[in-house]
């Protein structure tokens, strides 16, 4: 007797079986940048591809699939909102590095979903796309897209170059972390298929179980040691919407502090505003009115900041926002970065909070201040920080049988 094999039942939101469905951790994300996905045909069909999910979580993104874009209404769509110019997200010769010089406003950003052939095609294939500004970043930790093997230790899925992306592009990384919530599970649920049926159904599971374990925390924190600089800074902030907060006293940089763990030497230099002190700006910073108003110029503080900092520097912070302040001042930050809050809440596959929460959420003890104010506090929690995670990637490369 011959019996019919019973369909599988499919999940219609995101066309994964119902068994590994993945929409109850789904979370939606509004943004103020406009996402275009151009997802190579191939693509498509891929169960464990990303883009459909990134489609999915976040509110201002729409996916389409394609290799030709000539004359598409929906590439026309994306250059027609002068409010938000596309810029596109693809690394290569000419490619801007985000995190360190990010669009001066909103953008739409277009990237392309496929293997790296595929998405040299597309953009070969279309001049338009090919002729827009080129935007890259350099991950801060391996990709955990564990089930499918990638080119290199570089390279990441669509959904986790987006977190990253969009966490410089919104000012807000930890907002974008709900991204990798529905991606964690797609990819433990896949890993216990695989332990229960031993590599069915499994893009390069042969390849995957073949190499090492991947790595969790950036080498430089161990590789270059020596040239680690952590660097704290605080701001003269308005309130939103405040009749003061434009121009040059929007917010600006009032205290910027570094410490370099290796040699123990230390930068802190109190800088005054050119406009008003906020009035809570003294007790955010924790600093008086009088030492802020007695700081030195703006142009002071670059100059000796010069003379401190070094090519060579690997600069550790906690988040962006000062970084990319002191930058938008004229301050001179090295090409190589490390944002330890999204190495931290990588690493812990979860979210640890503000870096307050985050040292006795690993274990650590309180860290002495390495200058006055609140950014002397979270100076001396961030190098606290960096030398506890130095340790544990220098235990990552020994687990892995590679030497710094």
């Amino acid at each position: 007797m011959h019996v019919s094999a019973i369909p599988r039942a499919v999940c219609s939101r995101c066309r994964r079986p119902a068994s590994v469905c993945y929409c109850p951790h789904l979370t939606r994300v509004d943004t103020a940048t406009r996402v275009v996905i151009l997802q190579h045909p191939r693509e498509r069909d891929v169960a464990i591809g990303t883009a459909h999910m990134a489609s999915l979580c976040l509110a201002n993104a729409e996916l389409h699939v394609g290799v030709d874009w000539g004359g598409s209404p929906a590439l026309a769509r994306t250059f027609a909102d002068p409010a938000r110019p596309p810029v596109l997200l693809y690394p290569g010769d000419g490619a801007t590095d985000v995190t360190s010089q990010p669009p001066a406003g909103p953008v739409t950003l277009v990237v392309v979903d496929g293997t790296w052939s595929q998405a040299r095609k597309v953009v070969r294939t279309n001049p338009v796309l090919a002729a827009l500004p080129r935007y890259a970043f350099t991950p801060v930790t391996p990709s955990d897209y564990r089930i499918r093997k990638e080119p290199s230790e570089e390279c990441v899925s669509t959904i986790e170059a987006l977190v990253h992306v969009l966490g410089v592009l919104e000012r807000d990384p930890d907002r974008l972390l709900a991204l990798l919530a529905p991606f964690r599970a797609m990819v433990d649920t896949q890993l216990a298929c695989e332990r229960r049926f031993r590599g069915a159904g499994i893009r390069h599971a042969a390849t995957r179980r073949a190499r090492p374990a991947r790595r969790h925390l950036p080498r430089l924190l161990h590789a270059r040691e020596k040239d680690i600089l952590c660097v704290s800074g605080e701001a003269n902030a308005w309130p939103h919407g405040s009749t003061e907060r434009d121009g040059a006293r929007g917010e600006e940089l009032v205290h910027w502090t570094a410490f370099r763990p290796h040699t123990g030497e230390r930068f802190d230099v109190v800088a005054s505003p050119r406009g008003a002190i906020a009035p809570r700006t003294p007790v955010h910073v924790a600093l008086s009115h009088d030492a802020i108003a007695a700081g030195c110029s703006g142009d002071d503080l670059r100059d000796r900041w010069r003379a401190f900092v070094r090519d060579t520097d690997v600069v550790c912070s906690w988040g962006t926002f000062a970084a990319a302040l002191f930058e938008r001042q004229g301050g001179l930050l090295p090409r190589s970065r490390l944002d330890l809050r999204v190495v931290v809440h990588a690493w812990a596959k979860r979210r640890v909070g503000a870096i307050d929460d985050a040292l006795p959420a690993l274990g650590l003890a309180e860290a002495s201040p390495l200058a006055a104010g609140r950014a002397g506090r979270r100076l001396g929690q961030l190098v606290e920080l960096a030398r506890f995670l130095g340790r544990e990637a220098e235990r990552e490369d020994v687990l892995c049988g590679r030497s710094a």
